[in-house]
């Protein structure tokens, strides 16, 4: 059981609430172009045309099929949401332990397994433990 398995729902949400900002900023502009939402276990889901290039082109070399911002989780289609469901839950989670504090952190992360000579993606501390859960 992690900490912030035995915070109340609404701490969590505000905790975690300035990347999730971030996230809604996001789907709001890919709305507009008829992307398309879906809450699921308390977390908005977004996918669609936009959202698809966005992925591609962003955030790795090679494209992403998902991302979490907080508690939104944008994809490229439905079925890459359905596929990485479990390991973008691992982020959703990590964002309400870190809060504020986790985009930095996994920057950081990142930067620490470049400079070390290692992929600044899969050796990032923060995906390790999603793809080792999720």
């Amino acid at each position: 059981m992690s900490s912030s398995d035995r915070l109340p729902r609404p701490l969590l949400y505000l905790w975690a609430l300035p990347n999730t900002v971030l996230g809604l900023l996001v789907v709001a502009i890919a709305m507009l172009t008829g992307d398309r939402i879906q809450v699921i276990s308390g977390v908005l889901e977004a996918h669609g045309r936009t959202l698809s290039w966005l992925l591609r082109h962003f955030p790795i070399r090679g494209g992403a099929s998902a991302m979490t911002l907080g508690h939104v989780v944008i994809g490229r289609d439905r079925d890459c949401l359905d596929r990485t469901r479990d390991h973008e839950r691992v982020h959703v989670r990590q964002y309400e332990l870190w809060g504020p504090l986790f985009l930095p952190a996994y920057v950081i992360s990142s930067l620490i397994a470049a400079l070390s000579g290692r992929d600044f993606y899969r050796d990032n501390v923060f995906e390790r433990e999603a793809f080792r859960k999720g």
